[in-house]
């Protein structure tokens, strides 16, 4: 794993080693020591999770508040997204930037979230497969969602297709 970009100090764009041959590629999806190793800390993931999603779809801007706060590692293995990550930490001096990176099976780019950071996704090929494995269970009541097109963040979107949200993400809270 190669770290490609550090973002806001803490999140991470990352490219898994890939070996080509003429049957295809291989690589290692994930190894908790050279990942612990690039965060410089050990993280325990509890849950994987998978969607599937059509060209057009948004999923975002989601997260979960302390005690159930998650630190996410997203990936796709089918299609490609514009990924969105969003500084939520009112600590931070990023807090309310956002940052957006294509992740596509081409590429094998993947994303550590760390805990305090909003997430979404925008589906850009006909099916896309994304996984993220998480450092906290589900929790509901912890569960917060910020409507995509809250001005204080402002996200880009930049397509020129029909974007497509579910009522939980249209009816998400403004900050």
């Amino acid at each position: 794993m190669n770290i490609i970009k550090r973002i806001f100090n803490d999140a991470l764009l990352i490219q898994p080693k890939k070996f080509h041959d003429e049957r295809g590629f291989f690589y290692e999806h994930y190894n908790k020591k050279i990942f612990d190793n690039l965060l410089g800390k050990k993280i325990d993931f509890v849950q994987d999770n998978f969607s599937l999603s059509y060209k057009g779809v948004f999923r975002g801007i989601h997260y979960q508040k302390k005690p159930y706060a998650q630190g996410k590692l997203v990936s796709v293995s089918h299609g490609a997204v514009v990924d969105y990550i969003v500084d939520l930490r009112e600590d931070s001096e990023s807090y309310l930037k956002w940052e957006r990176f294509t992740l596509s099976d081409k590429n094998g780019y993947q994303l550590w979230i760390p805990e305090g950071f909003g997430h979404g996704f925008l589906a850009i090929s006909d099916i896309v497969h994304f996984s993220y494995k998480t450092t906290e269970f589900y929790n509901k009541s912890s569960e917060e969602t910020i409507k995509w097109n809250d001005p204080k963040i402002d996200l880009k979107f930049d397509v020129d297709f029909t974007i497509l949200k579910s009522n939980k993400d249209q009816q998400g809270k403004l900050l």
